[in-house]
């Protein structure tokens, strides 16, 4: 009788708990992220599957975690060293599961972060930005970040294909911080992608700290609409809609000029929004690109990006470096447009309220609500929102370009 008890408990996943309560960190980090996603309501679409496959990655015996292949592709499968990018897709899934399988087909190849580009295309209306073009200019300054981390990682040790993966998290853009990290430093994807993802969730907080500290309430009450009359734009756009066509196509193919290396990702954002703008002849186009093959990738994406952080993966000091130095990169980041603004306002009669340079980021469109949000507390009539998305729909474009210029540098 004793001996089937003794079987039974080892099981469970009592046995593997007791003997490495480390375990128990990674469960209350899941059930953390599942609170914010679930009850603060922090970007749920992506916070609540990552949060939850970081419960299936830390449940002993499942085999649902994520094993991370080093910088030659090498996984150690049962005690034996093997090449993961020589296994057959039916071994990865037959040898180390479903999270594996799916990390390495549709993860680890890069073929999620451009579909998601694509629904994010199709979810894009560039009209905001196109209307208040100078503002645009905001959305390139909030790329600091990712320069500044990038500098100050490759001087504490990271090598620069790392600091390059690091700081990029500073663009606040999942998939291509994931792109990204995939072409320069594959063996950091896990880390890297939690990173990005969850400040990209955190951004309702991350963007009013920042804001606090280096905006005064003199600067947060400067009404944009009331700007415009007293100092009206001199170019008007007459025919908005044939702008809006033109726009993704022009905007592709100048990258693809200038940075080649960003076009997976520009080229589909823009695809995906070209297909919205060309209106009924390409809806059945629209339709699947920003609903079932956008809302399976996530799906797809948030469970096995989640399945990355395992208590190996994320409890070391790396991991710990790539966390700290990711929120610097993201406050930089929203600090720099911040700062570009108010250098700006200093040559400019026509002020602009510093809660557009905040949301130069990629982060869209929750950044943007967030700052509209900041400027109403302050003055109920003083709506930014369409403002501040011109800078953050630019974010998207230039932190994508960003993504291409280092992979370019570094790759």
């Amino acid at each position: 009788m004793k001996e089937i008890f003794e079987n039974l408990y080892e099981m469970t996943a009592f046995s593997n708990i007791i003997a490495e309560p480390q375990f128990l960190i990674m469960y209350a980090i899941g059930f953390l992220l599942l609170y914010l996603g679930i009850k603060k309501q922090y970007e749920p679409l992506l916070l609540v599957p990552i949060a939850f496959g970081v419960l299936l990655a830390n449940f002993p015996g499942a085999e649902m975690g994520v094993l991370q292949a080093d910088e030659n592709g090498m996984i150690n499968v049962h005690g034996a060293m093997m090449n993961v990018w020589e296994m057959p897709l039916h071994d990865i899934a037959h040898e180390l599961g479903l999270m594996n399988f799916v990390y390495y087909m549709l993860i680890k190849t890069g073929f999620l972060p451009p579909i998601i580009f694509m629904g994010v295309g199709a979810l894009t209306d560039f009209g905001p930005m196109l209307r208040n073009l100078r503002l645009s200019i905001f959305g390139a300054s909030a790329q600091l970040g990712i320069f500044s981390v990038l500098l100050v990682a490759i001087l504490i040790g990271f090598t620069p294909q790392e600091a390059g993966s690091l700081g990029i998290i500073g663009g606040a853009d999942g998939p291509t911080a994931i792109f990204t990290t995939i072409k320069l430093a594959p063996h950091l994807l896990g880390p890297i992608a939690i990173a990005a993802y969850s400040y990209m969730a955190l951004v309702p907080v991350i963007i009013p700290f920042v804001v606090r500290l280096f905006c005064s309430e003199k600067e947060l009450r400067i009404n944009m609409k009331e700007e415009e009359k007293k100092y009206p734009s001199a170019v008007e756009i007459k025919n908005l809609r044939v702008l809006k066509i033109i726009f993704p196509i022009l905007v592709t193919t100048v990258v693809a000029l200038f940075v080649p290396s960003a076009v997976p990702l520009i080229g589909m954002l823009m695809f995906g929004n070209l297909v919205k703008e060309i209106g009924t002849n390409t809806f059945r186009l629209y339709d699947a690109a920003s609903n079932s093959i956008m809302n399976a990738a996530t799906v797809f994406l948030g469970l096995s990006v989640g399945a990355t952080m395992t208590v190996d993966a994320f409890l070391n000091w790396t991991t710990i470096g790539i966390i700290v130095g990711g929120f610097l990169a993201f406050a930089l980041s929203i600090t720099g447009g911040i700062f570009f603004v108010k250098l700006f306002n200093l040559f400019t009669k026509k002020k602009i309220n510093p809660l557009i340079g905040a949301t130069g980021l990629s982060a869209v469109p929750m950044a943007s609500r967030v700052a509209n949000d900041i400027a109403l507390k302050y003055d109920p009539k003083n709506h930014v929102l369409q403002y501040c998305m011109a800078s953050n729909i630019s974010g998207v474009i230039g932190s994508a370009v960003a993504a291409g210029v280092l992979i370019s540098f570094l790759g």
